[in-house]
C-alpha cells in the first residue's frame, strides 16, 4: 500500500503563489506515473500536471506556463509550484500515484485525501 499526504493548501489572493507538497510513503516503486488533479465546488475533478516515470511532464492547458510539477526521490515527496494562481484554480487539489510507468488517464491507483487551495479576486 502506499499512502498519500497533500499539504500546502491555503487562502492567497490572486497573483499570488503556493507550493503544495505531496508526501508517499509505504510501498514504493522504481517506475510510476504521479499527477495532480483539482475539484471545484460542483465539477468534476480535473487533471491539472503529471510526471512519467522517466521525469516528463505534462501539464493541462489551464495551468501551463504558471503551475511546475516536481519532485525530490530522496524525500518520496511530489511539488505543484503554482504562480500567478487565478480565482478559478480554486478547488481541492489532490495528488495521485499509478505503478504505470506513463499514465495518461485518470483512474490512478492511489490518492491523497486533497488540500484546498482557495484564490480570491
Amino acid at each position: 500500500q502506499v499512502q498519500l499526504v497533500e499539504s500546502g493548501g491555503g487562502l492567497v489572493q490572486a497573483g499570488d503563489s503556493l507550493r503544495l507538497s505531496c508526501a508517499a510513503s509505504g510501498r514504493t516503486f522504481s517506475a510510476y506515473t504521479m499527477g495532480w488533479f483539482r475539484q471545484a465546488p460542483g465539477k468534476e475533478r480535473e487533471f491539472v500536471a503529471r510526471f512519467n516515470w522517466s521525469g516528463v511532464t505534462y501539464y493541462a492547458d489551464s495551468v501551463k506556463g504558471r503551475f511546475t510539477i516536481s519532485r525530490d526521490n530522496a524525500k518520496n515527496t511530489a511539488y505543484l509550484r503554482m504562480n500567478s494562481l487565478k480565482s478559478e484554480d480554486t478547488g481541492v487539489y489532490y495528488c495521485a500515484l499509478d505503478r504505470r510507468r506513463d499514465y495518461s488517464g485518470r483512474e490512478y491507483e492511489y490518492w491523497g485525501q486533497g488540500t484546498q487551495v482557495t484564490v480570491s479576486s
